[in-house]
C-alpha cells in the first residue's frame, strides 16, 4: 500500500459497543484506509454477544476493558502490516460508546507514561485496572442509585434543568455511586475514571485524557450551562469524585444513526431540559447543544428479528417490507427484549387493528410491525422534545442498517421527510477524522462547517410515499396511547 506515505491524513477511530474501527481520511476528506476489529469474532475468548456480557439479573451490562485494549493492539498491527504510514498523521479522534467507563487503578498512570512500543498494550495495562468488567451503556441496573441522585438535588426536572437529563440507569454518575456502595474497595484503588472515549484518548496520550464537555453531558454530572461538574451531583454519588475525574474541557441538521443503539440527534440554540432524552453540550459549536434520544433496541433487535422471521436473511427481511402495505393493516408491536430507554419497556407486545393484544405475527407482518414501530417511537418522542417535520427537513441516517433502502424508505415514509446517507457504514469513524481536522484549526475560530466543506455531499435514499402521511398519522396516536398502555403493564414494580 504504496499510496499511504505521500499522504497527510487524519485517523478517525470508533470504539463501539460492537468493534473497534478507524479511518485515515486525507487532506481533500477522501476515506483512504479503514479497518475494523469485531469483538466477537475476533477476540472470541472473552466470551462476549454483541460485544458484551449481559448477567443474570438480565439489567447488569458489561464489557471487559482489556479485550478493548487488546483490539487495539490489533488493528494497529494490521495497520503496520498493510505498510500504512504512520509518520502522515498529522492528528487523530475518535468516538466512544457513550456513558461506559474505566477505572484506573492506583499508579495506572505511570504505568501510561512509561509506556513501550515493544510490548503489546496488553501486556503493560493487564494490571493497570480496578474494574476489570467496565458498565456499558446497555446497563439497567441503577435504578436505587438514580432515585437518590434525583432525591438529593430536588427531583427529576431539577436535575434535568442542572444536567440535560433526568436521572438514567446508563448514565455514568450512577454507576459510579453503584460501583461505590456495591464495591468501595474497588472504588478506594481508584485514581482515574474515564469515559470510553476518554479512556481510548489516553491510550494514545500516554497520560490520562481529561473528559470533554459534551461526552461528559452524558454522566448526570455536568451542569451544561456552566460547563462545570455539580458538586451536588458529585457528592451523591461517591466521595472524593471530581479528583478521580479530573477537570472536564471543551471540545474543541437531523440524524438518525441506526447502529447498535438507534439515536436521534437534533441540533438546538436553546435547550430545553425535559424528562425524557437528554441536552448535551453540542461538540462542534459550543455557543450552541444538542438533543438527543437514545433507543436501546436497535440493530441487535432487528438481527433478532430477521433470524427468526427471515431465515437469517436480509434479502428476505427486505422482501417482508416491500410486500406489506404501510401501516402494516393497522398491526402495531413493540419489541424490547432488553429494558428499553425511551420508553422504559421490556418484552414483546403485539396489537392488530381493533387494539387487542395477540401473541404472532405472520412473518411478513411481524417485520413491518418491527421497523415502523421503531420508527413511529423515534418521531412521537422527538415530537414530545419540541421537534416538528417542516417543508424543508431532511433526515441524515447512518450506522450499519443505512445500507437498507426498504428500512430507509419506512423511515421516509413515517417522518414525512427524504432520507439522505453517506456513502459509509463507518461514519462514526469518518466524523472523527472530520473533527480531527477541526482540532488542527483550534484558535482560529474556524467553523466545523468550513473544515468539512470538501466532504461528499449525502446522497438521496429514499422519499416519502404519497398517501404516507395520512397512513402513519393516524397510526402515530394509536402507537403513543398503546405505548403508554404497555409502559403502564410492564411497570417495574418499585415504581
Amino acid at each position: 500500500m504504496a499510496e499511504h506515505s505521500a499522504r497527510h491524513c487524519c485517523l478517525g477511530w470508533d470504539f463501539s459497543t460492537q468493534q473497534v474501527k478507524v479511518v485515515a481520511v486525507d487532506a481533500e476528506l477522501n476515506v483512504f484506509y479503514e479497518d475494523s476489529v469485531h469483538f466477537d469474532r475476533d477476540l472470541p475468548e472473552f466470551r462476549t454477544q454483541g460485544g458484551v456480557h449481559v448477567h443474570e439479573d438480565g439489567l447488569t451490562v458489561t464489557s471487559p476493558v482489556l479485550m478493548w485494549v487488546q483490539a487495539l493492539d490489533i488493528i494497529l498491527e494490521k495497520m503496520k502490516a498493510s505498510g500504512f504510514d504512520f509518520s502522515q498523521v498529522l492528528a487523530l479522534s475518535g468516538a466512544g460508546q457513550q456513558h461506559g467507563s474505566v477505572y484506573w487503578k492506583a499508579g495506572a498512570n505511570q504505568v501510561l507514561t512509561s509506556l513501550t512500543p515493544d510490548l503489546l498494550l496488553r501486556e503493560q495495562l493487564q494490571a493497570c485496572f480496578s474494574i476489570s468488567d467496565s458498565p456499558v451503556w446497555m446497563d439497567s441496573s441503577t435504578t436505587a442509585q438514580c432515585r437518590q441522585l434525583e432525591a438529593t438535588v430536588g427531583g427529576a426536572q431539577a436535575l434535568s434543568s442542572l444536567t440535560g437529563s433526568r436521572a438514567y440507569e446508563r448514565f455514568t454518575g450512577n454507576q459510579i455511586a453503584k460501583i461505590y456502595q456495591k464495591n468501595p474497595e474497588a472504588y478506594s484503588r481508584t485514581e482515574r475514571i474515564s469515559l470510553v472515549s476518554s479512556f481510548a484518548a489516553s491510550l494514545f496520550l500516554g497520560s490520562y485524557s481529561p473528559i470533554d464537555h459534551s461526552d461528559g453531558s452524558g454522566m448526570n454530572l455536568l451542569q451544561i450551562q456552566d460547563k462545570v461538574w455539580s458538586q451536588a451531583c458529585l457528592g451523591a454519588c461517591a466521595p472524593g469524585l471530581e479528583e478521580k475525574l479530573g477537570q472536564p474541557v471543551p471540545s474543541c441538521s437531523v440524524v438518525v444513526s441506526l447502529g447498535t443503539s438507534d439515536t436521534l440527534f437534533l441540533w438546538l440554540q436553546e435547550p430545553m431540559p425535559a424528562l425524557e432524552g437528554h441536552i448535551f453540550c453540542n461538540p462542534v459549536d459550543p455557543q450552541h447543544y444538542m438533543a438527543l434520544l437514545c433507543f436501546k433496541n436497535g440493530s441487535l433487535m432487528r438481527e433478532k428479528i430477521r433470524d427468526e422471521s427471515a431465515s437469517c436473511s436480509w434479502s428476505e427481511f427486505s422482501k417482508a417490507l416491500r410486500s406489506t402495505e404501510l401501516g402494516n393493516g393497522g398491526n402495531l408491536g413493540f419489541y424490547f427484549d432488553v429494558m428499553e430507554i425511551t420508553p422504559e419497556i421490556i418484552g414483546r407486545h403485539r396489537f392488530n387493528a381493533e387494539n387487542h393484544e395477540v401473541s404472532a405475527f405472520p412473518w411478513d407482518v411481524e417485520i413491518r410491525a418491527l421497523i415502523e414501530g421503531q420508527f413511529m417511537a423515534k418521531k412521537i418522542h422527538a415530537e414530545g422534545l419540541g421537534y416538528r417535520v417542516m417543508p424543508k427537513t431532511k433526515i441524515l441516517a447512518t450506522g450499519g442498517a443505512s445500507h437498507n433502502k426498504d428500512i430507509l424508505q419506512v423511515l421516509a415514509d413515517v417522518f414525512g421527510a427524504p432520507v439522505y446517507v453517506i456513502d459509509t457504514a463507518n461514519s462514526a469513524c469518518v466524523g472523527s477524522a472530520y473533527r480531527a481536522f477541526h482540532g488542527l484549526a483550534a484558535g482560529t475560530n474556524m467553523p466545523f462547517s468550513e473544515v468539512v466543506k470538501l466532504a461528499p455531499n449525502p446522497r438521496l435514499a429514499a422519499t416519502p410515499t404519497p398517501g404516507a402521511f395520512q397512513v402513519y398519522e393516524a397510526l402515530l396516536q394509536r402507537y403513543a396511547v398503546l405505548e403508554q398502555r404497555v409502559l403502564t403493564q410492564t411497570r417495574r414494580p418499585s415504581e
